[in-house]
């Protein structure tokens, strides 16, 4: 199997043209690991691109890397390319571009200025009786459900100064695009940013095979709700969402799980339009375990508040006390052990006893208003014992350093492209699995003592690389070392331990703050963390869980509850 080292591949900005070199190094990515994915319209797409004159593959490429697919074409004038018009016929001709494509009246708002609108519809306007001065969005709300026909812009306007084209190909390319990046998050800025130096990733052998989609049923899965996602964010009723919602790809574990979110995602907006009965559906759909997957936690936590909320309780308890039974994780069974006491006793059933909590230890502080961790941070801060604000950076940083090698350790499906922030995989059901004896030899060296000097040497050799845990304008040397100095090597692995039960979950909802006690006597701990909370803040349910498990390992953790007033204890 043939390998290579993915360090990015981008053009240097002082090329004019750097955007289509990089674009041709996409296209020809996708066409070696993928070409048995594409069907006949992409191939032809391919080598229609590769037929034109190097301007209008330039042009092409500034147009999709632009927002919409709409265009005036007196906005498409960059130097490098010259002609727009000798740029655009190619591109027409190839019928990659539509040369006079029908706008609605809404397009044709965006396109237009408002003095070009009330040019172009000045007769509709003083049929409307409207005033010459109406605003734009009064103009449109008074015209739409008089202008409903889709009409060319010279049809609209007869005497516009340019015209509108369409690009036709926006979705191949969104589409080639997934297939390179496996995801449509990442988009063509990622060289730029490369190249500039402000993202730089760690380099990962990758075997030419390595990619994110096996069958092209699962890419359309991938843009299929994509695509329903977007009609929701742009207000799209969840009721005509649902009539498309596809069934989820059993055998993918990993679009499966997109397709559980979306449908937590389409039940949250339904119960807030007040739609019960499909908000269940979605709930349903997403968590209750099926072949092939666990379900969803969330989903089946709001699945039962909501019907909590409705009044059937015996339904809830039903599905509840399984549940309480065999919690699926720390967030299930925190849900769990709140809820089912209190359907029992809406039902007049005997309690059920449930571990509570512990208590954190807490304080008061009363400081002059002001951003309330900074605030604290400041008070407490000593040149004997200094405080950090850390929040979820520092015990997430130390495990990324010291783990470093198992996060990036290149599996198959892991990383198949130059631009990976982390693996691929990193929240899937069996991310450490696949990696436990590799994380158990990163933290077996908590054990040997070698630790302090393997997390030194990657913090040194790493630094700048692209990671999900290691921030690094969190994380500098003097913070660095101090934390090695004072948090024990049980601690850490403890923490670290935790984080891998649910990387997901556990990365936040760490305390605010940490303190170092260096001076500290023999036995006593040399730190403590410290989460801050402001008048009428509350602990959170991941804040909670990690406190507990602080209190159960003799961890030091505090509350620090702040109420606005004069300085003191």
């Amino acid at each position: 199997m043939n390998s290579i080292t993915a360090a990015p591949v981008t053009a240097p900005l002082d090329d004019p043209r750097y955007y289509l070199a990089n674009f041709r190094f996409v296209l020809a990515w996708v066409a070696e690991r993928h070409g048995d994915l594409l069907h006949t319209a992409e191939h032809g797409f391919l080598a229609a691109f590769a037929a034109l004159p190097e301007a209008s593959q330039a042009l092409l490429v500034r147009m999709v890397m632009r927002k919409g697919e709409h265009f005036r074409t007196s906005r498409l004038r960059y130097p490098e390319i010259g002609d727009t018009e000798a740029a655009l016929a190619p591109l027409v001709e190839a019928g990659l571009v539509e040369a006079a494509p029908e706008l609605d009246l809404e397009e044709l708002f965006r396109q237009l200025r408002l003095p070009e609108l009330r040019r172009a519809l000045a007769g509709e306007i003083a049929a409307a009786g409207l005033p010459a001065a109406t605003g734009k969005a009064v103009l449109f709300e008074a015209l739409a459900p008089r202008l409903t026909e889709a009409l060319p812009l010279a049809d609209w306007w007869p005497a516009a100064p340019d015209r509108v084209v369409r690009l036709a190909v926006m979705a191949t390319c969104d589409r080639l695009r997934l297939m390179f990046f496996g995801n449509l998050r990442q988009d063509w800025a990622e060289f730029v940013l490369t190249e500039l130096g402000l993202q730089r990733f760690e380099r990962v052998a990758i075997t030419s095979d390595s990619r994110a989609f096996r069958r092209r049923t699962e890419v359309d899965a991938y843009l299929a709700l994509h695509r329903l996602r977007e009609r929701l964010e742009a207000g799209e009723a969840v009721s005509a969402l649902w009539a498309e919602l596809p069934a989820p790809l059993a055998d993918n574990a990993w679009l499966a799980a997109r397709h559980r979110r979306l449908c937590v995602t389409l039940g949250r907006q339904a119960e807030r339009e007040g739609q019960g009965e499909p908000a269940l559906a979605f709930y349903a759909e997403a968590g209750w375990p099926d072949a092939g997957h666990t379900g969803s936690v969330e989903a089946r936590i709001r699945h039962l508040r909501l019907l909590e909320r409705r009044g059937e309780h015996v339904a809830a308890l039903a599905l509840a006390e399984p549940l309480a039974e065999a919690p699926s994780s720390e967030e299930e069974a925190q849900a769990m052990g709140r809820l089912v006491p209190r359907l029992r006793r809406r039902l007049g059933l005997a309690p059920r006893t449930f571990q509570r909590e512990p208590t954190p230890r807490q304080w008061t502080l009363t400081l002059p208003p002001g951003p309330v961790e900074a605030a604290v941070r400041d008070h407490l801060n000593d040149d004997a014992a200094p405080v950090h604000y850390v929040e979820n950076s520092l015990f997430t940083g130390l495990f990324g350093l010291l783990c470093w090698e198992a996060l990036f350790a290149p599996l198959p499906g892991a990383f198949f492209h130059p631009f990976h922030h982390g693996p691929a995989d990193l929240y899937r059901e069996d991310f450490v699995a696949r990696r436990r004896d590799r994380f158990d030899a990163c933290l077996a060296r908590l054990e040997t003592g070698d630790y302090r000097e393997a997390i030194r040497a990657t913090w040194h050799a790493k630094q700048g690389l692209a990671s999900p845990f290691v921030h690094w304008g969190a994380l500098d040397e003097e913070l660095l070392e101090r934390a090695l100095a004072c948090l024990p090597a049980a601690h850490l692995r403890a923490c670290f331990e935790r984080l891998l039960g649910d990387l997901k979950a556990n990365r936040a909802g760490l305390p605010d703050l940490i303190q170092f006690l260096p001076e500290a006597p023999q036995g006593e701990p040399r730190y403590r963390l410290i989460e801050v909370k402001g008048p009428g803040d509350r602990l959170q349910d991941n804040q909670r869980r990690w406190l507990a498990f602080f209190h159960a390992r003799a961890i030091p953790a505090a509350v620090c509850h702040v109420r606005w007033g004069m300085d003191g204890e």
